[in-house]
């Protein structure tokens, strides 16, 4: 008969060993039966499911490193050494350390800077000025490896006397021509006042301006500097050319616990500077083929669009070549019906590539250009193949807007110029009289920027400044906020607070 094995339990003497022993036994029963039911669940789960969703890696980081620790302190006070180690709280990189990097006040030799891992390593190459507080202002340079958060403006400071300076200076910079701002400006103090420094001497301080065109200086020493402003592109951070950005301030600023911001105009004179000329890829030879293919003809354009011409502009006519001449009495101006039409007349422009047509142009309305196949030449010979007709009509009152500024508190003692702005062209240009307002019967519809040019001279355009010559600031540009959207077919009114 077979038998069964198993363990030996003691039983209490005060509990009936039969019915003990078989709960056990069942009990054992359940639990190994449960055991292998859950071995198959797991194994179930494993193999059967479609799609393994794998853990989420937390929320993204978006915090820049942090500084750890530093050798020597930061805001450290008699300072003799020449290495500095900044060690942070995760493996980070140096980003173009060399252009957002400012160091104040400017050394002959820019330090040498090197990341591993976690730590910057600075090692200075000048030789540093007893009694000076420098600074060295990282700007959008430091960032972690992973995901690129960056550091802004960290700056660590150090002193080789008994105290940090303290004293601080800002301002803005703008554009004189169009009042805006330019990131890409430094502003510069330099000790020496002589105005030869700035095209023969490194500055004492420098700093970069923000999108608004902002800047301050921190750090400072007390005392007296000159102030400019401009565009480096060659790294040397001199005035070295007129056609630089440049802005000056009119004269020394002394900084101390209370000062006043100030405000530079940069602007930039390109009168009399030669561009350089752009080099052209030369045309390979036509074969003998295309040359005798070729007609030979005078190639000839005029300033229409869709066969409309503006009736805010004149009727240009141009040509590929200079003319050699151009024949006014082979050229017939008619209406729709071919009535000949008078009260016209021609300009040929210094070039001898265009000519003008003026005339008192009614809207609405056809006109018919007949030219003769010799009515011009140019300089190659060519003429028009044949006698030719060009049909042409003009806009409508209707595509035009009416358009009336009036402005509040103008200020006309600084003869005000109102400047119409579509992207940076300036397309029209107003002078604000007593009447303090604009008002035009036709103006071409669309989205305008204003500006007010303060006309110092009265000759209707911008003029730049003049530092070594006479010393003089340029006209200023002041943008307003308000923007014009001038709609066809509409009286567009405006009332506009300087």
């Amino acid at each position: 008969m077979p038998h069964e094995t198993f363990s030996y339990f003691p039983f209490p003497d005060d509990s009936p060993k039969t019915d003990k022993f078989v709960s056990t036994r069942h009990q054992m029963k359940f639990a190994s039966f449960a055991f292998i039911f859950l071995i198959l669940c797991a194994k179930f789960l494993l193999t059967g499911c479609a799609n393994i969703i794998p853990p989420t890696g937390g929320p993204k980081d978006s915090l820049p490193p942090v500084l750890v620790s530093a050798n020597p302190d930061n805001y450290s006070i008699h300072f003799r050494g020449n290495q500095i180690i900044l060690t942070f709280d995760e493996y980070l990189e140096l980003n173009n350390v060399r252009q957002n990097m400012v160091v104040s006040p400017v050394p002959r030799q820019d330090p040498v800077i090197e990341s591993r891992l976690k730590t910057i390593t600075v090692r200075l190459k000048d030789t540093l000025k007893p009694n000076t507080t420098y600074s060295l202002n990282f700007g959008k340079a430091i960032r972690d490896i992973n995901e690129g958060n960056i550091l802004r403006n960290f700056t660590f400071v150090f002193s080789t006397g008994p105290y940090i300076d303290s004293m601080q200076f800002s301002g803005r910079v703008v554009i004189a021509s169009t009042g805006r701002p330019d990131s890409t400006l430094i502003v510069m103090l330099h000790t020496n006042l002589d105005d030869s420094a700035v095209y023969k001497e490194r500055p004492r301080y420098f700093t970069t301006v923000d999108s608004a065109g902002n800047f301050r200086f921190r750090y400072l020493k007390e005392g007296t500097y000159a102030v400019y402003a401009l565009k480096d592109e060659s790294g040397q951070k001199k005035y070295t050319s007129k056609a630089q950005l440049f802005a000056f301030a009119d004269s020394p600023i002394v900084v101390r616990e209370n000062y006043s911001p100030v405000m530079l105009y940069a602007f930039q004179d390109t009168s009399g500077i030669k561009l350089p000329k752009r080099s052209v890829k030369k045309p390979t030879a036509p074969t003998k083929e295309a040359k005798e293919k070729k007609e030979k003809r005078l190639v000839v354009g005029v300033n229409l669009a869709g066969g409309q011409l503006d009736l805010l502009d004149t009727f240009k006519i141009t040509f590929q070549s200079p003319i050699k001449y151009f024949d006014t009495t082979k050229i017939r101006f008619t209406d729709e019906k071919f009535n000949d039409l008078t009260g016209y007349h021609f300009v040929e422009d210094t070039n001898r590539k265009k000519v003008t047509m003026y005339y008192k142009w009614k809207p609405d309305t056809k006109y018919a250009l007949i030219v003769g196949k010799d009515f011009a030449e140019d300089t190659a010979g060519d003429k028009l193949l044949k006698i030719d007709t060009l049909i042409f009509q003009t806009r409508k009152e209707s595509d035009y807007g009416e358009v009336r500024i009036r402005f509040k508190n103008v200020d006309l003692s600084k003869n005000p110029v109102l400047q119409f702005v579509q992207g940076d062209a300036i397309k029209r240009t107003y002078v604000l009289g007593p009447s303090k307002s604009f008002y035009d019967k036709l103006f071409p519809p669309g989205d305008y920027e204003l500006r007010i040019l303060e006309d110092r001279n009265r000759n209707g355009v911008w003029d730049p400044g003049d530092f070594f010559g006479k010393r003089l600031q340029p006209e200023k540009v002041r943008p307003i906020r308000r923007k014009l959207t001038v709609k066809s077919n509409w009286e567009n009114e405006f009332d506009i607070t300087l």
